[in-house]
């Protein structure tokens, strides 16, 4: 029996000009561990600043917190993934930087694990995600913090 390969198809291909650039920084309050959803923060960013067709990277300037593309839809994702980076990184498992506390180290793994970064491409001035997907923060330590987000496009204009 023979079996048939997976194939990929291109679809639509826009071409442009991809000399448009912006920044925006944006600030996120956080209530501690957990995700918080900021994909209408980027969006809005992105209109604000004339998105055409290009690609939207969103970086977090900490080490102990972190971005992720993820599912938007149901709440248990969000506490599984918080229970799974638990178990990759526990508070107990000996480290040896705890001078701001024992939550602070296994913070600092998370983050390396799920990435300060995601990039998105951007069509017609909108965020080329799935209909399931959305940009969260993670925030990896016990208390509140601001995390501050930059948000970079590069494409052409709307």
């Amino acid at each position: 029996m023979r079996r048939q390969s997976d194939r990929a198809a291109v679809g639509e291909i826009r071409t442009g000009e991809a000399g448009h650039q912006a920044l925006a920084r944006l600030t996120v309050h956080t209530r501690g561990i957990g995700l918080v959803d900021i994909t209408a923060a980027v969006a809005s960013a992105l209109e604000q600043a004339g998105a055409g067709d290009g690609l939207v990277t969103v970086f977090v300037r900490h080490t102990s917190c972190s971005l992720a593309i993820q599912e938007n839809a149901s709440p248990e994702v969000r506490d599984d993934l918080v229970g799974a980076l638990d178990r990759l990184a526990p508070r107990d498992a000996g480290w040896r930087h705890d001078l701001e506390g024992p939550d602070d180290m296994p913070a600092h793994v998370k983050a390396m694990l799920t990435g300060v970064s995601v990039a998105v491409p951007v069509i017609g001035g909108r965020m080329a995600l799935g209909v399931w997907q959305a940009i969260f923060l993670i925030e990896h330590r016990d208390r509140p913090h601001s995390r501050e987000i930059v948000v970079h496009f590069i494409g052409g204009r709307a």
